[in-house]
């Protein structure tokens, strides 16, 4: 999954249009406090983006952004709405994803039966994140997939492409990346990095 970037020169929907001319198919809307109305013709944007490219939108932290801009789903953490509340509101089909930091977050996600996927981390240190949750390394995340079963869980926090065999030797359904998808402005070489670099793991894990 590929996020937009706070702070980058340009808007949130001309990302997602590199992200996804690059390849992206799972695109995260990132605009922690941003104004609604801004937000929101964001992620009209967005969604139109991804429809035209085949991507999935999924918009951070805003349940009605996602339902009244057209978006896939969205993924909330655990200061935003509580995702029962979330699964009742928006229906069966519509996608939610939930952050998951420690054992007891995973433990949660499990019982709520609500969720479609699971951002676990941080695997690393990253400055990407304000408020950033305990380091978890790969042992804390391969702990963490072992109580999440099967909620499909994405590695999230300083993952880089050469961390893909790691995880998914692990269990990890992919990986959630933001700032070294921008690094020297290469969005296309990096954003094909990962996903060789999954590809890759796929057939070293499963000949």
């Amino acid at each position: 999954m590929c996020l937009t970037l706070e702070g980058a020169s340009s808007r949130h929907a001309e990302q997602v249009e590199r992200l996804c001319a690059a390849g992206a198919k799972w695109i995260q809307l990132r605009m922690k406090g941003a104004e609604k109305a801004a937000w929101l013709s964001e992620a009209r944007l967005a969604s139109r983006v991804c429809r035209a490219h085949g991507a999935v939108l999924i918009v951070n932290d805003g349940v009605e952004v996602a339902q009244e801009s057209g978006a896939d789903g969205v993924h909330l953490g655990s200061r935003d709405m509580d995702w029962a509340s979330a699964r009742r509101r928006l229906g069966p089909d519509f996608l939610i994803g939930g952050t998951v930091n420690n054992a007891p977050d995973a433990r949660r996600a499990v019982s709520s039966g609500c969720l479609d996927y699971v951002g676990v981390g941080p695997l690393r240190f990253t400055s990407t994140k304000d408020h950033l949750a305990p380091v978890l390394g790969l042992g804390g995340i391969r702990g963490l997939l072992a109580i999440l079963g099967d909620i499909p869980a994405w590695a999230i926090g300083g993952v880089e492409p050469g961390d893909m065999r790691s995880l998914r030797e692990a269990g990890a359904a992919g990986a959630a990346v933001a700032s070294s998808l921008w690094r020297n402005g290469t969005v296309p070489g990096n954003v094909g990095a990962f996903l060789s670099s999954w590809h890759e793991a796929a057939e070293a894990v499963h000949p």
